[in-house]
């Protein structure tokens, strides 16, 4: 039997019972809407963790510390590696970095605690200095306001919940000013530092030292950001109050490496930081980069390192999702074969008569097997579209929700190419698997049996 013949034949037994077909693809519709809707809501919330990431920056970004042979509670002192000894984490080293091969911006991570000072009420925070380039960060999207004027300038901008604390209206803290309370570290002379005679006079501690005087600096409230952009990396706290890098270092602020480095015993006039952020000019350039640090005697860490532990996770909610998703289409498999067994009880003579005309038993198999692949291939059509549907409902109700929370929108389910593909080759493979019952029950019939049923 030709194939034209064929489809002619079968696409007319499906218009003959056109309800009952039409109830079983739109079965099948269901089962591949919710496998779609599922998925793209897997996928889209690994789509939008990605884009966060990329465009906070952290992807390109390699995080430099000294390496620490200091013990934990309860932990044995780490040796020092003899192949590669730990070096200070010093302006010298940030020379080092920013002549190493892909790298774009080599700057430190100026973080200290402080006391702010508005409408004469006292209120503790952290401080944290962000460079010009993260103006271009997603972390400030839906900023209200306006990102630092200049690198230089002397402003500031408010983390959310600590605009809350200062007012209960906080978009009406932009254009004012508040006074920022910290403790500048300043050189000691090294007269000053060891008194004479001692043995330690002629020593590196004899150079010199550091005093902590207290300060006043008067910065302008130029925006509120609602997600935390620099988030305390190494323990030292979230900061709740931003301002431009370069106005940050300039101030000379006490940080947590200073007492470090006087524990060491360290207490030169010479400038150390506690981690510099390294970027690459993309992210595949990362691993490179990390790996030369590391053999620079520095320790390095970057999201790359996490975002395996992200993918994996993302890989089983996926397949979850999936699994799930598809219990719906299982069930409208079963109404497949219900379908295709009912016409064969109803077709039963005139399958008789195409094997009496000279059919063989493989045309009336393919027979029913078509009839079976367009009722999938259909549902799988209808069952794209429903899930898409579903997934921009569910996105739609989302963010009327976020909105009524005054929070950012976010696009929560996403179609791609692939899974629209996946889904109608899915759709057709289960309706070819759930005929192949009712074709090998049809191709067996006995033709004088056939002919004989009423």
């Amino acid at each position: 039997m030709k194939i034209r013949d064929l489809a002619d034949l079968a696409l007319r037994n499906l218009r003959e019972a056109l309800f009952r077909n039409a109830l079983t693809t739109l079965g099948i519709a269901v089962g591949v809407a919710s496998l779609v809707a599922m998925l793209s809501l897997g996928v889209g919330l690994q789509q939008l963790a990605a884009k966060r990431l990329s465009q906070s920056g952290l992807f390109d970004t390699v995080i430099v510390t000294p390496k620490n042979t200091f013990r934990g509670m309860g932990r044995p002192q780490r040796q020092p590696d003899a192949a590669k000894p730990p070096r200070a984490l010093d302006e010298d080293a940030r020379k080092e970095f920013e002549r190493l091969p892909n790298v774009i911006e080599v700057y430190p991570q100026v973080r200290f605690f402080t006391e702010v000072r508005y409408n004469s009420k006292p209120f503790a925070t952290v401080v944290a200095g962000m460079p010009d380039s993260a103006r271009n960060s997603g972390s400030f999207d839906g900023m209200k306001g306006n990102f630092f004027s200049s690198p230089t300038a002397n402003e500031a901008i408010l983390q959310i919940e600590f605009a809350k604390d200062l007012s209960d209206n906080p978009p009406s803290l932009i254009g004012k000013e508040l006074i920022l309370r910290y403790a500048e570290r300043q050189a000691l002379a090294a007269s000053t530092a060891t008194a004479p005679g001692t043995a330690s006079e002629n020593s590196a501690e004899a150079s010199g030292g550091f005093s902590v005087v207290p300060q006043e600096s008067h910065l302008k409230i130029m925006g509120i950001v609602e997600t935390e952009p620099a988030a305390g990396f190494g323990g030292y706290g979230n900061a709740r109050l931003l301002m431009p890098l370069e106005t940050a270092s300039t101030l000379r602020a006490a940080q947590v490496n200073d007492l470090r480095d006087i524990v060491r015993g360290r207490t030169e006039d010479k400038v150390t930081y506690a981690s510099l952020s390294v970027r690459a000019k993309s992210p595949s350039q990362v691993e490179a980069i990390e790996s030369s640090v590391k053999d620079m005697g520095f320790s390095a860490f970057s999201l790359l390192d996490a975002s395996k532990s992200l993918r994996t996770f993302f890989s089983v909610f996926d397949l979850l999702l999936g699994i799930f998703g598809s219990l719906a289409l299982a069930v409208a498999t079963l109404g497949i074969v219900n379908t295709l067994v009912m016409a064969i009880l109803e077709r039963r003579r005139e399958i008789g008569v195409l094997k009496a005309l000279g059919a063989a038993d493989s045309d009336v198999q393919q027979l029913f097997f078509f009839e079976a692949g367009v009722m999938g291939l259909l549902g799988g059509f209808f069952g794209v579209f429903f899930g898409w549907l579903l997934g921009r409902a569910i996105t739609f109700g989302t963010n009327t929700y976020l909105h009524r929370q005054n929070l950012n929108p976010i696009e929560l389910s996403s179609v791609p190419w692939w899974l629209v593909v996946s889904a109608i080759v899915f759709a057709v493979v289960v309706s070819l698997i759930a005929g192949l019952y009712p074709a090998s029950r049809a191709a067996k019939l006995n033709p004088v049996d056939a002919l004989r049923y009423e």
